[in-house]
């Protein structure tokens, strides 16, 4: 099976200049689907050619290793329809959250106000059950459009999802999210500007945005709190490579020297040993960690 001559198929491409910590190794094929039928194409090709298949919205939350990625990876930025129904939005998995957010504010529409400063994608926001400030994907989403690595489509309502902390079903099933419907109620257009102002304000205040990051490194450890460990093991300001524990929110890793993704991962490592040593705690990272070395 061979690719159409209009699907642009990229070969050896570095991620870093995709990922948000501006890090990371090539990908062996790389592929940004314009539309579904686009998408059908491309992963029926991996498929013939037997090639392992990797997606991702706007390789946020992640960390690709040095080494990269086999086979092929796959973007899903030009996936960003965006459309209001009522009380609801149906977005595709690759439009950008902090948009979907603000259509919401624009529709008069409450429940987003969490997300209005998440850099992500909708797509990952579902796969990762992304949440914050009291909010979460799963208290939204009620619906979720898939398609497999054949190109079949699958429809889940909410309680088909398996939603936990940082956690659906996706994680399981070798797809593609393509769509989701968030269903909000109709707000006060000042109040849930308001809101959403207080979400930025403290995003702003407790965390490094001027750098390159993932955001929070660490999934909740119960009965604590993953950025006052650290901070209490004395670990911020303490690097591998170009990567630097955040001196500002010691639940981010920052890119503040032309990090790799290697230095995230050992930098992960070693906070994770030196947090296991002084307060006999596993942290388990939010992140995802990728690729070979």
């Amino acid at each position: 099976m061979h690719l159409p001559d209009n699907l642009q198929l990229l070969e050896n491409e570095p991620l870093a200049a995709y990922a948000h910590t501006q890090a990371g190794g090539p990908a062996e094929f790389l592929a940004q689907p314009r539309n579904v039928d686009e998408l059908r194409v491309i992963l029926q090709w991996a498929t013939a050619q037997d090639l392992p298949v990797t997606i991702f919205g706007r390789l946020s939350n992640l960390v690709v290793r040095d080494g990269g990625l086999r086979g092929l990876v796959i973007l899903l930025p030009q996936l960003d329809d965006i459309r209001v129904s009522g009380t609801e939005i149906v977005a595709q998995a690759g439009a950008d959250l902090i948009q979907v957010a603000q259509i919401a504010l624009e529709n008069s529409l409450t429940g987003l106000e969490w997300s209005a400063g998440i850099p992500g994608s909708v797509g990952g926001a579902v796969y990762m059950n992304a949440g914050a400030y009291g909010g979460q994907s799963d208290l939204v989403v009620t619906h979720v459009t898939s398609m497999d690595f054949s190109g079949e489509l699958h429809d889940y309502t909410a309680d088909e999802l398996a939603f936990g902390y940082r956690h659906s079903i996706f994680m399981e099933r070798q797809e593609v999210i393509l769509s989701a419907t968030f269903s909000l109620a109709a707000g006060d257009k000042v109040a849930i500007r308001e809101a959403m102002d207080d979400v930025n304000f403290k995003r702003a205040n407790k965390q490094p945005l001027s750098w390159p990051s993932n955001g929070s490194v660490f999934k909740r450890p119960p009965g604590h709190f993953a950025g006052k460990l650290i901070m209490d093991a004395g670990l911020q300001g303490v690097r591998r490579g170009g990567v630097e524990v955040s001196t500002k929110h010691a639940g981010f890793m920052v890119n503040v020297a032309n990090g790799t993704g290697n230095d995230y991962e050992d930098l992960i490592r070693h906070v994770q040993a030196t947090i296991k040593t002084q307060f006999d705690v596993v942290l388990e990272p939010e992140v995802r960690i990728l690729g070979e070395r």
